[in-house]
């Protein structure tokens, strides 16, 4: 009797442990640009609405996430992106990476914020944009007067005072170098660029660095994006928010699916729920524009009319002339950049 009670425990025990793993999450390989201080809150509410899903995160700058993305076309080690920019899903779609989708909530989505195609390669969540964070305490100390235009940045009396992100490893600092050059043209773009650089101190590889080290007053003016400079001035930096006059430089943050994946309808699952309301609801807590429209509410230190002052951005040009703008940058700028 004593035998068979213990073969029954055994049986029973080897019963739940091959149920437990007959329900083991999907391990979810999921490259992104997010800010560190953003993924726990988008993974749990994901792991909530998905329990037998489990994301694990490979994050780093967009240049760099970008980089591994396209060194690995040829055995994908990630099965989905979540959080890349828009500009750098273009490329991918190019080489023929992605896996087109059409998720579920796709036709809230504003047309302006998802790629063209039907099912549209990658759809996006948030848009960020370009955004100044200029330390009035140590520019108070310095004499530096407040700059209201991305001209301002070139005049002398900042020289060595200006840090910003390495368009190579920084989607904010590829869209602000794509954007002078839209806004400019290519002549008055790179001439801009000639005169900004000798008033810079350090191009980092984050985006969000700038800001930081402004809000530190290592630097006193630091080229960034508005999440940052609005969470930094929330903490209590002694910084304002300068949005340039003559238009701000913008990407979108998006989604996709990896083509190739062993896990395609965990994916999908990812695609529906980072298009869904309720992840909206998650990154309206960021951003002042999402992709579906209506949701995100006034920021007080952003103003009213803050979409609008975003350029009209040339995603197809910006990705096809990339590799030849970053050389270019590089060759005349390097020198500046930040040790890796």
């Amino acid at each position: 009797m004593f035998r068979l009670t213990r073969t029954a425990t055994a049986l029973a025990a080897f019963t739940l442990l091959a149920a437990a793993q007959a329900h083991a999450a999907t391990v979810l390989t999921v490259y992104t640009a997010l800010e560190a201080d953003q993924i726990a809150a988008y993974k749990a509410a994901f792991e909530k609405a998905n329990p037998d899903i489990e994301i694990k995160w490979v994050r780093d700058s967009t240049g760099i996430v970008t980089a591994k993305l396209l060194a690995e076309k040829a055995a994908p080690r990630a099965d989905a992106v979540w959080g890349l920019a828009g500009s750098s899903l273009a490329i991918l779609d190019k080489e023929g990476m992605l896996q087109p989708y059409a998720p579920k909530n796709l036709g809230a989505i504003d047309a302006q914020y998802r790629s063209a195609a039907n099912p549209p390669a990658w759809v996006g969540m948030d848009v960020w944009g370009a955004a100044i964070c200029f330390n009035t305490v140590e520019a108070q100390k310095q004499g530096l007067p407040r700059p209201t235009s991305w001209a301002d940045l070139a005049k002398p009396v900042y020289a060595g005072k200006i840090v910003m992100p390495h368009p190579a490893s920084s989607g904010t600092g590829f869209l602000d170098v794509s954007a002078w050059l839209q806004m400019m043209g290519e002549k008055k773009g790179w001439d801009y660029m000639d005169a900004l650089h000798k008033n810079i101190g350090l191009y980092t590889h984050s985006g969000s660095k700038p800001c930081k080290m402004a809000a530190q007053g290592e630097f006193p003016i630091g080229i960034a994006f508005e999440y940052r400079a609005m969470k930094s001035k929330k903490e209590g930096a002694p910084i304002d928010i300068v949005l340039p006059s003559e238009g701000l430089g913008w990407d979108i943050e998006a989604t996709a699916i990896i083509k190739g994946t062993k896990n395609l309808e965990a994916a999908r699952r990812l695609a529906d729920f980072s298009a869904s309301r309720e992840a909206m609801g998650l990154y309206e807590k960021n951003f002042a524009v999402l992709a579906v429209p209506g949701i995100a509410r006034p920021d007080a230190l952003l103003p009213a009319d803050y979409e609008k002052r975003l350029i009209k951005n040339d995603f197809v040009w910006a990705s096809a002339n990339r590799d030849r703008i970053l050389g270019e940058w590089s060759k005349r700028y390097e020198g500046k950049a930040e040790k890796k």
